[in-house]
């Protein structure tokens, strides 16, 4: 079975799910600061952003730091773009600070400094598409909501649709799924989502999963089916060494730790392949992250 719009006998039905896995939750979600009362709706947000394509051990540090100098979209709103820039740090794809530096502006602007608690709301700022406006009113407002992330959609591909792996891009058949699997009262498919993306960040991994403690391994479609090999489409792999990425990074790490705009020659002393480096500079610039002065230097963004 390799499309997600099939079905199998063996399929759970969505209300044997929901007690075993939020109890499993309730018993061994992490504690991250997120998942505190106090992070608020802002934290959840940063956090979002953050946790995109990168781990949750990098993600700490940063997040702290970020919500200690900034604790309220304002805070940061009234900064300078680059120093969002450089506050994220060697956290990777880093046009994310960007958007949430031009998320902070317009909360500030359209709705007094609080993030919003509308879905549509949410949707509507700039730099926010479905999957985080769905987690912010989800995680921070205990909406109902379906939150696919990587995570969710191998659990669902699994434990549901009887496949190892969800397709690369998000499908509307996962989405009807998502939201055929939901619980009805608000908290509790909150709670849901919470769940389900933990069970898939710590047991239903990608590559290891540990079936031994899952709590709906008696369930799951794929491995009553006997753990079928996965036969969709190749997997996307990612790779980072001699990319264009790592000479951006390696750009922005001067230019993050520079406090005055920065020579051309000093950057050119961090890649030795002069067109490839030519090619990341001008991408830096293109995307907002840089910004070339008359004199030829360079420095962050400052609008």
């Amino acid at each position: 079975m390799t499309a997600m719009t099939s079905t199998s006998p063996q399929t759970p039905p969505a209300a044997s799910l929901h007690t075993p896995v939020i109890g499993w939750f309730e018993q061994h979600a992490r504690d991250l600061p997120w998942r505190r009362p106090e992070a608020g709706a802002w934290g959840v947000m940063v956090s979002e952003f953050m946790l995109q394509q990168t781990p949750v051990s990098r993600v700490l540090p940063v997040y702290e730091q970020w919500l200690a100098r900034w604790p309220r979209p304002a805070d940061l709103a009234a900064e300078a773009p680059g120093e969002a820039v450089r506050a994220w740090g060697r956290l990777g794809y880093p046009r994310r600070a960007l958007r949430l530096h031009g998320a902070a502006q317009a909360i500030a602007e359209r709705h007094g400094g609080d993030v919003p608690s509308e879905h549509a709301q949410l949707l509507a700022l700039p730099g926010i598409g479905e999957y985080t406006a769905a987690a912010v009113a989800s995680f921070a407002y205990g909406q109902r909501h379906a939150v696919l992330d990587t995570n969710v959609r191998r659990v669902f591909a699994r434990a549901a649709t009887g496949i190892q792996y969800p397709p690369n891009a998000t499908t509307a058949a996962e989405r009807k799924l998502a939201r055929a699997l939901l619980p009805e009262e608000d908290e509790r498919a909150a709670r849901w989502a919470a769940a389900t993306m933990e069970l898939g960040a710590l047991v239903c991994t990608a590559r290891n999963e540990d079936c031994d403690r899952c709590p709906i391994a008696s369930r799951c479609a794929w491995r009553l089916a006997g753990k079928p090999a996965y036969e969709g489409p190749p997997r996307k792999a990612q790779t980072y060494a001699g990319t264009d990425r790592q000479v951006r990074g390696r750009l922005l790490a001067v230019l993050r730790d520079a406090l005055n705009p920065v020579p051309q020659a000093a950057l050119d002393a961090v890649w030795e392949e002069p067109v490839q480096r030519a090619r990341a500079l001008d991408g830096l610039v293109a995307d907002g992250l840089v910004e070339p002065l008359a004199d030829g230097r360079y420095r962050l963004p400052l609008t």
